[in-house]
Protein backbone atom coordinates (compact mmCIF):
# COMPACT_ATOMS: atom_id res chain seq x y z
CA UNK A 1 0.00 0.00 0.00
CA UNK A 2 1.46 3.65 -0.64
CA UNK A 3 1.59 6.41 1.07
CA UNK A 4 -0.60 8.06 -2.14
CA UNK A 5 -3.72 5.59 -0.96
CA UNK A 6 -3.67 7.34 2.43
CA UNK A 7 -5.44 10.60 3.70
CA UNK A 8 -2.60 11.83 5.92
CA UNK A 9 -5.25 14.64 6.55
CA UNK A 10 -8.11 12.27 7.37
CA UNK A 11 -5.40 10.04 9.48
CA UNK A 12 -4.09 13.60 11.66
CA UNK A 13 -8.17 14.56 12.34
CA UNK A 14 -8.67 10.49 13.25
CA UNK A 15 -5.72 11.30 15.74
CA UNK A 16 -7.00 14.99 16.87
CA UNK A 17 -3.86 16.14 15.39
CA UNK A 18 -3.24 19.29 13.73
CA UNK A 19 -0.69 19.55 10.37
CA UNK A 20 0.77 22.02 8.47
CA UNK A 21 0.56 21.36 5.04
CA UNK A 22 4.69 20.62 5.00
CA UNK A 23 3.61 18.60 7.93
CA UNK A 24 1.17 16.56 5.69
CA UNK A 25 3.81 16.31 2.80
CA UNK A 26 6.36 15.33 4.72
CA UNK A 27 4.70 12.84 7.19
CA UNK A 28 3.13 11.45 3.96
CA UNK A 29 6.53 10.74 2.41
CA UNK A 30 7.93 9.34 5.66
CA UNK A 31 4.33 6.74 5.11
CA UNK A 32 5.20 5.54 2.08
CA UNK A 33 9.03 4.62 3.63
CA UNK A 34 7.61 3.18 6.21
CA UNK A 35 5.14 1.15 4.20
CA UNK A 36 7.97 0.36 1.80
CA UNK A 37 9.97 -1.47 4.72
CA UNK A 38 6.41 -3.12 5.72
CA UNK A 39 6.16 -4.47 3.12
CA UNK A 40 9.84 -5.51 2.24
CA UNK A 41 9.39 -7.66 5.45
CA UNK A 42 6.24 -9.25 4.03
CA UNK A 43 8.35 -11.02 1.48
CA UNK A 44 10.63 -12.61 4.37
CA UNK A 45 10.41 -16.29 4.32
CA UNK A 46 10.23 -16.46 7.95
CA UNK A 47 8.46 -20.15 7.84
CA UNK A 48 11.70 -22.01 9.72
CA UNK A 49 11.10 -19.10 12.91
CA UNK A 50 8.87 -20.09 15.66
CA UNK A 51 6.08 -18.09 16.90
CA UNK A 52 8.06 -17.10 19.94
CA UNK A 53 11.36 -16.18 18.73
CA UNK A 54 12.99 -13.26 20.59
CA UNK A 55 15.80 -11.31 19.29
CA UNK A 56 16.80 -10.50 23.39
CA UNK A 57 16.20 -13.60 25.40
CA UNK A 58 13.11 -12.94 27.85
CA UNK A 59 13.18 -14.51 31.09
CA UNK A 60 10.89 -14.28 34.32
CA UNK A 61 12.42 -12.61 37.31
CA UNK A 62 11.64 -13.82 40.65
CA UNK A 63 12.13 -13.39 44.30
CA UNK A 64 11.88 -14.70 47.66
CA UNK A 65 7.89 -13.27 48.76
CA UNK A 66 9.12 -12.19 52.49
CA UNK A 67 7.60 -10.40 55.47
CA UNK A 68 8.72 -7.12 55.97
CA UNK A 69 7.67 -4.36 58.17
CA UNK A 70 5.27 -1.65 56.88
CA UNK A 71 4.50 1.49 58.04
CA UNK A 72 1.92 2.18 60.42
CA UNK A 73 -2.00 2.93 58.64
CA UNK A 74 -2.81 5.56 60.95
CA UNK A 75 0.57 7.21 60.64
CA UNK A 76 0.14 6.81 56.36
CA UNK A 77 -3.28 8.33 56.79
CA UNK A 78 -2.79 10.99 58.83
CA UNK A 79 -0.47 12.43 55.69
CA UNK A 80 -3.29 11.76 53.76
CA UNK A 81 -4.88 15.00 52.27
CA UNK A 82 -7.93 13.41 52.53
CA UNK A 83 -9.35 10.57 54.50
CA UNK A 84 -12.67 8.78 54.77
CA UNK A 85 -12.53 6.48 58.23
CA UNK A 86 -9.92 3.86 57.46
CA UNK A 87 -9.00 5.14 54.06
CA UNK A 88 -7.98 7.08 51.42
CA UNK A 89 -10.53 9.51 49.32
CA UNK A 90 -9.73 10.23 46.22
CA UNK A 91 -11.30 12.92 43.79
CA UNK A 92 -13.80 10.88 41.25
CA UNK A 93 -12.85 10.83 38.09
CA UNK A 94 -15.76 8.89 36.35
CA UNK A 95 -19.29 10.25 36.53
CA UNK A 96 -21.74 8.41 37.26
CA UNK A 97 -24.35 7.25 35.12
CA UNK A 98 -27.49 9.06 34.66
Amino acid sequence: MSSDKIDVRYVAKLARIALTDDEVERFGAQLGDLLEHVQALGELDVAAVPATAQVVESRNVQRADTVRPTLDRETVLAQAPQRQGPFFRVPRIIAEAE
